[in-house]
């Protein structure tokens, strides 16, 4: 979906209090050292998931992300035993996506090998109190009336109760926007989630949504 550009000031500011990233992941979260330098200050531990994670993740895609109540911390997801997962939660209040994909790998089915699900709601998602715990984003990003490097457990912007360790690094906006958003995940939470016009398929193989 083509998306409406504002002209950008010299240090990468838009106007009007709106903070944007060509391709955020590499400015911010696009990789495993980002996550880290967010996930100082976790010495009490915060968890992205209040469950135990699968040891798959998943890709998922949209055109467009529209969310408003944004908060944005490092923290982890518990996996069994006790190995846990590094992730940014990304938590929004409301949020929007067009043309929705989701898909994950299931490995060693018998007489088939891997198989992958599909998850395809062409006509879109929305959610609220959407909590993910992301491993990695990329995309075009837009943060209305941002502030960061805010006290991650003084975070008031995002979903009610949603924040992480005291002194941990935090990021918060009154909404967010992503054009071409491509996401791997450990987990999603949401207080209600709308697929609409949705199709679920089993196929052998590797056929990821991107």
């Amino acid at each position: 979906m083509a998306a409406n550009r504002e002209t950008e000031t010299d240090d990468g500011n838009a106007p009007n209090g709106r903070t944007r990233w060509r391709v955020f992941a590499l400015m911010l979260f696009g990789s495993f050292s980002a996550i880290a330098l967010m996930l100082t200050g976790l010495s009490k531990g915060a968890m992205a998931a209040n469950f135990a994670v699968s040891g798959v993740t998943y890709k998922a895609s949209a055109d467009e992300l529209v969310a408003e109540g944004v908060a944005q911390f490092g923290a982890y997801d518990k996996g069994s035993g006790e190995k846990n997962h590094p992730v940014l939660v990304n938590a929004f209040k409301h949020a929007e996506l067009s043309d929705f994909c989701q898909s994950f790998v299931v490995e060693d089915l018998p007489g088939i090998g891997d198989a992958t699900v599909r998850i395809e709601a062409p006509g879109g998602m929305e959610a609220q109190r959407l909590v993910l715990g992301v491993e990695k984003v990329n995309g075009d990003l837009t943060l209305n009336n941002v502030q960061i490097g805010r006290d991650a457990s003084q975070l008031d912007l995002g979903p009610e109760g949603v924040g992480g360790s005291p002194g941990a690094f935090g990021i918060q906006a009154t909404g967010a926007r992503i054009d071409g958003l491509r996401q791997q995940a450990w987990s999603t939470t949401a207080s209600t989630l709308n697929l609409r016009d949705v199709e679920i398929t089993t196929k052998p193989g590797h056929h990821p949504c991107f």
